[in-house]
């Protein structure tokens, strides 16, 4: 299956000409699947601590907004997050687009953060359910967004679910940066299934002591790095043998029985 990785600028103002390289580089790779990062059509609110609900309901019509333009990336699978509220509160969600429909949200995230430049736990509430596994053309697909990728026993239980592809969009900074390919190296061990992530890049659009990282990636089943962005390739897609991540399941350390 062919898979593209990217980075996406915080700045509002780089976000177009980001995009319309992103759609031209799909294409021409001729992708299946796109991952995007973290909340990535609104600048990152959640750089503040207090909560503002003007700010929130520009995000949520910032993404409803860019949802019309996601046909652009067609006839890929687009996976990202998106903030929603309900009568249950707010959430970042995560979602499943496919050609000629809307995003389909699947999974609302579980582990929030709550610190200086990361204040999530302050701007939504926390979902209630693990990840599901969600089939996207012929692969076993399932988010662990951000933070939830810590948590390894979850990236252990979709591997026994026979998951190929684990997304992990994310919203990290650039002081954190090898801390984070870390994690999505051993996820991809524990899971036995490919990381994907995608991420933000450059300087915050509401403070300047934050730059963040870029740098999205994709790695093995045996947690090799197969591909890294960087600001001179933005995108990066690569060609995956979902059979590989089948036959990871029946090898170390994933036969152990826990």
């Amino acid at each position: 299956m062919r898979v593209t990785v990217c980075e996406l600028p915080d700045l509002p103002e780089a976000l177009e000409e980001a995009w319309r390289g992103l759609v031209s580089h799909v294409r021409a790779a001729a992708s299946e699947l796109v991952l995007l990062p973290e909340l990535p059509f609104a600048r990152w609110f959640a750089i503040r601590r207090d909560f503002e609900l003007a700010e929130w309901r520009r995000a949520v019509e910032r993404h409803e907004a860019w949802a019309r333009r996601l046909e652009e990336l067609a006839p890929a699978v687009v996976l990202g997050t998106r903030p929603v509220e309900s009568s249950e509160g707010r959430f970042n969600e995560a979602f499943v687009r496919e050609q000629g429909g809307g995003p389909r949200g699947v999974h609302l995230k579980r582990y929030l953060p709550d610190e200086p430049g990361f204040w999530e736990a302050s701007w939504y509430a926390r979902g209630s359910a693990p990840p599901p596994i969600v089939r996207c053309g012929p692969a076993l697909a399932s988010f662990q967004i951000c933070t939830e990728l810590w948590f390894l026993h979850v990236s252990r239980d979709l591997g026994k679910r026979g998951l190929h592809l684990l997304a992990a969009p994310r919203c990290t900074p650039v002081s954190s940066a090898d801390k984070w390919l870390a994690a999505g190296r051993v996820a991809a061990v524990v899971s036995g299934a490919f990381c994907l992530s995608s991420n933000r890049c450059g300087p915050s659009a509401t403070s300047p002591s934050v730059v963040f990282a870029g740098r999205g990636w994709i790695t093995g089943p045996e947690g090799d790095v197969l591909a890294e962005t960087s600001p001179s390739a933005p995108f990066v897609t690569r060609d995956l043998d979902l059979g590989e991540a089948d036959r990871a399941k029946r090898t170390y350390p994933r036969y152990v029985v826990d």
